[in-house]
């Protein structure tokens, strides 16, 4: 194996046996006959569970599911790497296999260096011990000496917030205070491979961007993380490289910002497009909406864009009944249910005039270098300015995903990265030297 590879997987794959229900006997009769064949049914059973022999080479069983099927890939030292795909993708499995919680049924994983897991919450916590008991026990199982640990413990623990309990058991913490005290441990004790399942989801908000902030610093450290999470942003955030996993089965190898664009406009939770039936959509006798989508600067309907690219918002409207002053606007919201803003129209053309009946078609464009990374929803709606009336309000139909897919030295603008707030925009800036201090020999 090169030095310069933390991960090695080969031509991986795990299967498991799904288990069945049983009939359960409705009489004596069956009872009897059932106790007659239990020690032979249950040896085949036993037998088939452990060896598969029913499924090499042939069509797979009905009861066998392959959580992981022939995966391949390398991740050099010090790569964030992010793993992302549906639920039952097989994103949990590959980590376990990979912690060596669970064999492969073939093919290796090769490791290199320490490894550091926070697969669930508690995990490797004695629910009996207390959080200070638990830090030794989590450090000594991973290799450490009870001098790096008590060199280092004051750290964890001021990481964690748990101060006040450190002396409780941890069958008394919370399932937030276990996760932050366990990803502490994971995150302090040095490991060369640190690995975090979707298990930070269940930390608050502030401990989350703790926890990001620190794996950034784990990664410039040279440490190799994997990270799965369904929070896409923070994929983009801290990856610079990321895997799709489809049933088992490795889709797609590339950039963060590629594998997670990939993953959404594949996905039916985010839609840029909504048209409604023939007089179906929401409306009244005056004005009906047709439909709502998102566009690139092509025109192109688009679900991921870049925190640079422009965005275009358009709803389709038929104005049924002629002389309303109308005002189709825009509600921008972002997935913590934060509206960003609201943009009315002010095409000149239209503004304050009324309109004819007719079929329109009215596109708001965000500039680039606003968004921020996330993801977005878009409302609609439709009023008359005199007199005052709302005729729909299509609330959050349409979704896009903003992705910093920046890199240092790209043609398409400076690099900034992840710099936080709802909205980043880029600003126009001057300088002036007011006094010049004299040069000193």
């Amino acid at each position: 194996m090169q030095t310069d590879i933390a991960i090695r997987v080969e031509e991986l794959s795990k299967r498991f046996r799904i288990g069945t229900m049983e009939d359960e006997p409705d009489n004596l009769v069956q009872s009897l006959l059932k106790a007659v064949k239990s020690p032979l049914k249950n040896f085949r059973k036993y037998r088939s569970l452990y060896r598969f022999e029913d499924t090499d080479g042939a069509a797979p069983a009905d009861d066998v599911l392959w959580a992981l099927r022939d995966i391949n890939f390398e991740v050099p030292q010090g790569q964030v790497m992010g793993i992302v795909g549906a639920n039952g993708a097989g994103k949990s499995t590959l980590l376990k296999v990979l912690s060596g919680i669970t064999p492969p049924t073939s093919g290796r994983a090769i490791i290199r260096g320490r490894v550091s897991s926070l697969l669930e919450v508690g995990t490797g916590f004695h629910q009996e011990l207390t959080g200070r008991e638990n830090v030794y026990l989590n450090g000594t199982i991973m290799g450490m000496t009870k001098a790096e640990i008590d060199r280092k413990f004051d750290e964890i623990v001021a990481f964690s917030g748990v101060e006040k309990f450190l002396e409780t058991p941890v069958k008394r913490y919370s399932s937030g205070m276990r996760v932050r005290l366990a990803f502490s441990v994971a995150a302090h004790l040095e490991p060369e491979v640190l690995i975090i399942d979707e298990v930070l989801a269940v930390g608050d908000a502030a401990f989350q961007r703790k926890s990001l902030n620190k794996m950034e610093d784990v990664s410039r450290e040279g440490r190799t993380v994997l990270f799965v999470s369904h929070n896409m942003p923070a994929v983009t955030r801290l990856c610079s490289r990321a895997i799709l996993l489809q049933a088992g089965r490795l889709a797609l190898d590339g950039t963060a910002a590629e594998v997670v664009g990939h993953y959404l406009n594949d996905g039916e939770g985010l839609r840029a497009e909504r048209v409604w039936d023939e007089g179906k959509g929401p409306g009244d006798a005056a004005v009906r909406l047709c439909s709502m989508r998102v566009k690139n600067s092509a025109g192109q309907t688009e679900k991921t864009f870049e925190v640079q690219d422009a965005v275009g918002i358009e709803m389709e409207y038929e104005v049924l009944e002629s002389g309303r002053k109308l005002m189709p606007h825009f509600i921008v919201w972002n997935d913590e249910g934060v509206r960003l803003f609201t943009a009315i129209e002010t095409d000149p053309a239209w503004t304050s005039k009324p309109r004819p009946a007719g079929r329109y078609v009215t596109t708001a464009w965000v500039p680039g270098n606003l968004l921020s990374e996330g993801m977005l929803y878009v409302s609609a709606q439709m009023k008359t300015s005199e007199p005052f009336e709302r005729h729909f309000h299509a609330r959050q139909e349409v979704a896009f995903h903003v992705v910093d897919g920046m890199k240092p030295g790209s043609a398409r603008g400076a690099w900034v990265g992840n710099i936080g707030g709802v909205i980043r925009p880029r600003l126009e800036w001057e300088s002036v030297c007011s006094s010049r201090i004299a040069a000193t020999a």
